[in-house]
């Protein structure tokens, strides 16, 4: 095509959520393009993702997309059919505090009751009591989601919002937005990878661990870079009854999948550089150097493992205070954002999707406002701390 009335740039399951709400709920009649370089997914954040959806956070607006995120996933059969299905096991996310974590526990606690979550702060006795399987010496509560979070496939969740969107009238093209057009303060035109060009009314940043590259073709400074994260499937033959997702002290975190488990952790700041983005090698060394030890001290029937398979992907690291930024650029008003997930990008994209549509169509937000999350913020250096990373 060479011209649409707006191009998204990405087309994972942010940008899809995107074209999905837009033509579907919206019923936005205009033309909408969406620009994928690789439509296999083989190195998305959204395919080698952990794949799961929590309430557990601080930020009020991030619990409120997390439950339009679970609402979304509970309609798939109304909205893609009866044969929808994406294996979501609600098992819960289980964090745990010792002493010094207590009062950001209990304080985040406080947040999600008061916003509507369903959690509840459990005892060292009663964590015993629930998983005899665990160590809770050094532990002073662990906050457990109830109800409304667990993990699915994400392979299968962008399938059906993609193939949704190209139902509802969204034409994806395979190929990659190397610069822009510009006149005065709007978007004319994205300049693509094959020499073509897409003029357009409006463009949209959606292209996550990327998006701050493509920023920078606007001369927009945007903080956020890929940083790489592997996940190890393990094997242990001890069974450890109604593990729900897990989140040790230490930052690792861990869930059953199927005969096995996964998990995972932060490499450490000192070893957590930036990376390219054909860089998915996994970091191997912290299977011995954290994995095991931490997940053995934990829970000791992890004392005979094996690491059966791993893999990495990337964040898309927002420097500034792992929150999204999201909405309209306050000088380039006709070109959005929405990226910066640092993790969350999954669970959060139908919420964000539809913000953006509506912001797009509407010039306002109706629905969910994540205005905290604005490019502003960015321009100004005022952090909006998300305590509940993972």
């Amino acid at each position: 095509m060479t011209k649409a009335d707006l191009v998204i740039i990405g087309g994972a399951i942010m940008g899809s959520s995107l074209a999905y709400f837009l033509k579907k709920d919206l019923g936005f009649k205009g033309s909408v393009v969406v620009v994928e370089k690789d439509p296999t997914y083989a190195l998305s954040s959204t395919t080698l993702s952990a794949a799961s959806i929590r309430q557990q956070f601080s930020t009020p607006e991030n619990i409120l997309l997390s439950q339009f995120g679970l609402k979304f996933i509970k309609e798939l059969k109304e909205r893609f059919g009866p044969d929808a299905d994406i294996g979501f096991h609600e098992g819960g996310y289980l964090l745990l505090a010792t002493e010094a974590g207590m009062p950001i526990l209990e304080g985040n606690h406080k947040t999600q009751v008061e916003m509507g979550a369903d959690v509840k702060l459990l005892t060292p006795d009663q964590l015993k009591a629930t998983y005899p399987w665990m160590n809770v010496d050094d532990l002073s509560a662990g906050s457990f989601g109830v109800t409304g979070e667990g993990w699915f496939d994400a392979h299968m969740l962008l399938d059906l919002v993609r193939k949704g969107a190209i139902a509802a009238g969204a034409t994806y093209i395979k190929d990659e937005v190397v610069g822009f057009e510009k006149e005065a303060s709007k978007v004319t035109a994205v300049k693509l990878a094959s020499g073509d060009s897409i003029a357009c009314g409006a463009a949209v940043n959606c292209a996550g661990p990327n998006s701050g590259r493509v920023a920078a073709m606007l001369g927009i400074p945007l903080p956020i870079e890929a940083r790489k994260r592997t996940i190890f499937v393990i094997d242990c033959k001890t069974p450890h009854p109604g593990m729900p997702m897990l989140i040790d002290p230490s930052g690792l975190y861990i869930r059953p999948e199927g005969d096995y488990y996964i998990a995972g952790v932060g490499p450490g700041a000192d070893r957590d550089p930036a990376v390219e983005l054909n860089d998915v090698d996994p970091h191997y060394d912290l299977f011995e150097e954290v994995i095991w030890p931490t997940l053995y001290e934990r829970m000791p029937g992890f004392d005979a493992i094996k690491m059966v398979n791993a893999w990495a992907g990337h964040y898309e690291y927002c420097t500034l205070d792992q929150n999204a930024v999201i909405g309209a650029h306050p000088e380039i008003t006709n070109f959005y954002i929405a990226a910066g997930f640092s993790g969350h990008g999954l669970q959060h994209a139908p919420g964000v999707g539809l913000a953006i549509g509506e912001l797009f169509l509407h010039g306002e937000y109706r629905s969910l406002d994540p205005s905290i999350f604005g490019y502003e913020r960015v321009a100004s250096n005022t952090p909006v701390r998300e305590l509940n990373i993972i």
